[in-house]
């Protein structure tokens, strides 16, 4: 990882929300020894869009869902010269994915 002002900047704003969850935290936990358990039942949490992607990333990246039969036939067929890729369809379909994506 670089590390420059900016990752300077970025942990400090982290180290700042870790104190301020654990004041959060000492605060419920006061109330929760007068009769009232705060942290019972739901939490709503909201993440941000980055976190939320980089989730998702994750999770992709853990699954094994690779078709190997359609990975060796390829590949088979590549090693053997007889992979024809029309670059015009290709084209289409990325333009097309990008359009899709971007409405």
């Amino acid at each position: 990882m670089k590390i420059n002002s900016h990752t300077g900047k970025l942990l400090n704003q982290v180290d700042q929300s870790s104190q301020a969850d654990k004041k959060t935290l000492n605060r419920l936990g006061k109330k929760e020894t007068k009769g009232q358990n705060p942290l019972s039942g739901s939490v709503k949490v909201d993440l941000s869009k980055e976190v939320s992607a980089y989730q998702k990333a994750r999770e992709i990246a853990s699954k094994d869902d690779i078709d190997y039969k359609k990975v060796n036939r390829l590949q088979k067929l590549i090693d053997e010269g007889k992979y024809n890729v029309d670059a015009r369809e290709i084209a289409d379909r990325l333009v097309d994915e990008h359009l899709k994506m971007n409405s």
